[in-house]
């Protein structure tokens, strides 16, 4: 497992929604929350955000802090658990979604980094096997890689599970760390047989298993989510090095509407006032991209689509639908239901 420093760490892009999932493991109330957060740089109020992001340093020193309150080595497990597909947003729709466990791979391979940026999935064609490696581009303690490993060992198999109906026996998992003192837990945990000290961390499925169909698939669904994805990044200029350009894969490496500017020019290594002046030598602006992808992305979804206004809006992280409304009566001078009403 590669565990090298990468920058996209220091980019706040992970939802904070991780970090409170940790604190109800722990069973921790809101006058204790504070416990978790030493040397994370954050504060309670943040926690308690919706709507904040996290870098990927802040989001494993609290799984660190986290391990010390629980004096519970096995703690990873616990937290996987918890780690169903509807705890990741539009990728775990997007898997659920999926006709097939190979699909709802394909959609965590390519898109775990908008939900985890340090966190990279990659897929091989064995033959008769599917192997899926899993990577962390940070620095990590022993104890923290341990602990992440398990929490995505727990993440594979209730995915799988969700798919498959049952749980994933088949699937043999290769742990690239020597037995810990726990090891027996790992026998409550894994459906299948694993090894340890292996050159990778790997999940090794049979082929078979891959194609086995999701009696829950939803094919509409699927497309409406892979095609949101492929079709904005599409639309990104092909000159990368534009600033818009750069500002626009950025947005889109993040949940709908949520990258503030002063992140943007903070990851491009500027003030705030320098990447305004570059953008409007672009005749642009932050806003404005802001408005154009979200806008884009509501028209492709209420024409795609069979999903209603207040989904969409939630989709695009309005938490009140009536706000998403009058945005997008801004946007096109006619209501969400007008609009698809005129298709």
């Amino acid at each position: 497992m590669t565990t090298s420093p990468s920058p996209a760490n220091s980019q706040a892009s992970n939802p904070s929604h991780y970090a409170r999932l940790i604190a109800r493991e722990l069973g921790l109330q809101a006058p204790d929350l504070g416990r978790l957060l030493p040397n994370t740089g954050l504060s309670v109020e943040q926690l308690l955000d919706e709507d904040s992001l996290l870098t990927g340093q802040q989001q494993v020193q609290l799984l660190n802090n986290a391990l010390s309150i629980s004096d519970d080595p096995a703690f990873g497990f616990r937290l996987g658990r918890r780690l169903t597909p509807a705890t990741h947003g539009a990728v775990g729709f997007l898997a659920l979604s999926s006709a097939n466990l190979f699909e709802a791979l394909q959609a965590i391979h390519l898109f775990a980094p908008t939900r985890m940026n340090f966190v990279r999935i990659e897929l091989f064609d064995r033959g008769d096997w599917l192997e899926c490696y899993g990577h962390f581009d940070m620095t990590l303690t022993d104890q923290m890689r341990r602990c992440l490993t398990e929490a995505f060992i727990m993440m594979f198999f209730e995915t799988a599970e969700s798919i498959l109906g049952r749980p994933a026996h088949e699937v043999e998992t290769l742990i690239d760390y020597p037995a810990p003192p726990y090891a027996p837990f790992y026998n409550e945990y894994l459906p299948g047989p694993y090894e340890f000290s292996a050159e990778n961390f790997i999940a090794k499925i049979p082929k078979a298993l891959c194609f086995y169909p999701n009696i829950a698939a939803n094919h509409e669904n699927y497309q409406l989510a892979l095609q949101q994805c492929e079709t904005m990044l599409s639309e990104l200029r092909t000159n990368t090095q534009s600033f818009r350009y750069r500002v626009e894969k950025m947005m889109l490496s993040f949940p709908p509407g949520t990258l503030a500017e002063e992140e943007a020019a903070a990851a491009l290594f500027m003030s705030k006032r320098t990447l305004a002046r570059k953008l409007k030598n672009e005749n642009t602006g932050f806003r404005q991209i802001q408005k154009d992808i979200l806008s884009q992305q509501a028209a492709n979804y209420l024409r795609d689509s069979k999903l209603t206004v207040d989904a969409i809006a939630a989709l695009l992280n309005y938490h009140d639908s009536s706000n998403f409304r009058r945005a997008f009566k801004r946007w096109f001078s006619v209501t969400p239901e007008t609009f698809r009403q005129s298709l």
